[in-house]
């Protein structure tokens, strides 16, 4: 297999981000590099300060719109929940989803990482 049906395995609508830009595969695939950097610099850790996180909700809100360009949908959807729970002050039930997703979004790190040129 390659990188867009591995990548559909992990849940990613590799379809629906190709149709976002045109079909471009040459494109997706730079933008997918992009996203890993991107969250290489911009990692969330669970055990974050449930006191004081306005730091994670930007992070959160970045990844969110990365991954939402790219329709990398499970990591979308999470990052959208833990948004929508952070803006609700439930950082502890947002925890809880991001200790859920970080196992996903490294399998989906790893894959892109495994096929970059």
């Amino acid at each position: 297999m390659g990188l867009f049906e591995d990548l559909k395995v992990l849940g990613v609508d590799v379809d629906g981000g190709l149709k976002r830009i045109g079909g471009n595969e040459a494109l997706y695939k730079r933008l997918l590099n992009t996203f890993v950097k991107a969250m290489k610099g911009q990692q969330v850790s669970p055990d974050f300060d449930t006191n004081d996180y306005e730091d994670v909700k930007e992070k959160a809100h970045a990844i969110k719109g990365t991954s939402g360009n790219l329709s990398i949908t499970p990591v979308f959807e999470a990052y959208s929940q833990i948004m929508d729970l952070l803006r609700a002050e439930k950082p502890e039930e947002a925890k809880e989803i991001l200790k859920k997703v970080i196992p996903v979004q490294e399998e989906i790190v790893a894959c892109i990482e495994k096929y970059a040129e």
